[in-house]
């Protein structure tokens, strides 16, 4: 993540080391530690609040696409009983198209 090498880190500790002194240098690498250990949690808390948010709204996405879905199974099963029942004749079956009288063909241009 760093790309921090073994050379990196042992000049880090010699300097902490001159600079703190070999009695602090302990009590100063448990706090970094906890710190950075506080740190860590609080960014894979962070992390994974963000994953359940990102699925939840991925679950409610999936869930309006299926309400539109049935809607529109509904909206189409409902044209065809109106189609149905508006293109039956009485005494005719239920499914087929009633027989409708086609009008008789006039010419336009009668002759005398």
């Amino acid at each position: 993540m760093f790309d921090i090498g073994f050379t990196e880190l042992l000049l880090v500790g010699l300097v902490a080391l001159v600079v703190l002194g070999p009695e602090r240098l302990p009590g100063a690498v448990r706090t970094a530690g906890l710190w950075i250990g506080r740190i860590k949690r609080s960014f894979n808390s962070i992390k994974a609040e963000v994953e359940r948010e990102i699925g939840a709204d991925e679950i409610r996405r999936q869930l309006h696409n299926e309400r539109i879905l049935e809607l529109e199974r509904e909206m189409k099963a409902m044209k065809q009983d109106i189609f149905d029942t508006t293109s039956l004749k009485p005494g005719s079956e239920p499914g087929k198209p009633a027989e409708t009288p086609q009008p008789a063909a006039q010419d336009k241009n009668p002759q005398p």
